[in-house]
């Protein structure tokens, strides 16, 4: 959306190039089997700004004294961990980019999570875009100053803390092969962690061990990427590991009830202009008359799962637990993203760290594009110039 870099980028674009930055991923890392979009997205200042606007709102509503009585019932009864911190330390914003009634590009938020992304990937995937391309030295994916090394440090502050590195462990089900893995690696590269798989985790008393080079090392913080909803039929993986919702002498990056209280659920909270019309459906009196305006979802699910885009009548009423489910006003993408043939919509994901102590920091981004009907792999599987991206900016 930078024109001039748009230009630049696309009159020097070949398949050969785009080869290579898959090849320059993946060095030394896991397969990659997620799409990586073919560009960058070349964020203008103007749309920066909105996109910073937008996120301290979020937040001076997640820094009230009532957020937590707000959202008691976000987290499912099955799924409450005890031990919850006052503060996540993470917050991921994820807005579509449209055009307003002026005609101005500007974000709606879609979607927010209290929970962890692609922190180390999308440092990775920047460096690598800017090296193939050979795009400015001045274009960068940071906020607030940062740059690759205090980024970093920031990143390592919030997950190892006062910890050794040793003692803490970035965790999921079976890590090293989930879909983000190569995320995983990256992660550990820079903050010296080690990788965990739920069942490489043993518990004695309340404490949690893993096993390295023949000697027992306590697990004193884990930084979790395991999403109960996931896992949410198959509980019985915790009998050879430990349960998350046990009394435990370790501490969680970030608590895992923060993945429910930052979520859809906080949307119908939250009036902005840039936040479309969210109510719970148990609080809809009347459906709309424009339901083609309108798209469901389901408050506990991942990735777009459950979610109805084009609303019926008869959807709304078949279901039978209103209160779990959203009636929001779509948002309507606008195809900014100048492919060789075509525009492309684009959405940006905003990407917080919160120190303890501290305030929360936008530190970096992630970008998706897509041709589908909706943003997400699935939908765009027979597409090219979609997926993973990031969003580069002017460095002042």
């Amino acid at each position: 959306m930078i024109e001039k870099y748009r230009q630049q980028f696309n009159a020097s674009f070949t398949e050969e190039k785009y080869n290579q930055l898959l090849e320059k991923l993946g060095e030394g890392f896991p397969v990659i089997p997620f799409r990586v979009a073919e560009t960058p997205i070349f964020i203008p200042q103007a749309l920066k700004e909105k996109l910073i606007a937008a996120g301290e709102e979020i937040i001076s509503l997640i820094k009230q004294d009532n957020f937590k009585e707000l959202t008691q019932n976000a987290i499912p009864q099955q799924w409450n961990v005890p031990n919850e911190t006052s503060h996540p330390h993470f917050l991921t914003f994820d807005y579509g980019l449209c055009k307003d009634e002026k005609g101005e590009i500007t974000p709606m938020l879609i979607e927010m999570q209290g929970f962890p992304s692609l922190y180390g990937f999308q440092s990775h995937l920047a460096n690598t875009y800017k090296e193939v391309f050979n795009l400015d030295d001045k274009l960068s994916p940071y906020f607030n100053g940062l740059d690759e090394n205090s980024y970093f440090e920031l990143f390592k502050k919030v997950v190892v803390g006062d910890y050794a590195p040793h003692e803490v462990a970035l965790m999921d089900v079976d890590a090293p092969n989930q879909k983000t893995a190569i995320d995983f690696f990256i992660t550990a590269k820079h903050l010296g962690i080690k990788i965990l798989a739920l069942e490489d985790i043993s518990k004695e008393g309340n404490q949690l061990f893993y096993e390295e080079n023949g000697l027992k090392i306590q697990l004193k913080r884990i930084y979790n990427r395991l999403i109960f909803d996931e896992i949410a039929e198959n509980t019985d993986i915790f009998k050879n590991s430990f349960d998350p919702r046990e009394e435990l002498d370790t501490e969680w990056i970030t608590h895992p009830n923060w993945f429910y209280r930052i979520s859809k659920y906080t949307m119908p909270f939250l009036k902005s202009e840039f936040v479309p019309e969210t109510r719970f459906l148990n609080t809809v009196e009347i459906i709309p008359t424009d339901l083609e305006n309108y798209v469901l979802k389901p408050l506990f699910s991942f990735a777009g799962m459950g979610v109805i885009i084009d609303v019926t009548e008869t959807d709304i009423k078949q279901i039978t637990d209103p209160e779990n489910w959203i009636l929001q006003r779509k948002v309507v993408y606008e195809p900014l993203i100048q492919a060789p043939d075509a525009g492309v919509k684009a959405e940006i994901r905003m990407m917080y760290l919160w120190p303890e102590g501290e305030e929360p920091q936008l530190c970096i981004n992630l970008g998706r594009l897509s041709r589908g009907k909706m943003i997400g792999v699935r939908y765009n599987a027979d597409f090219d110039w979609v997926g993973g991206s990031i969003g580069l900016m002017e460095a002042f």
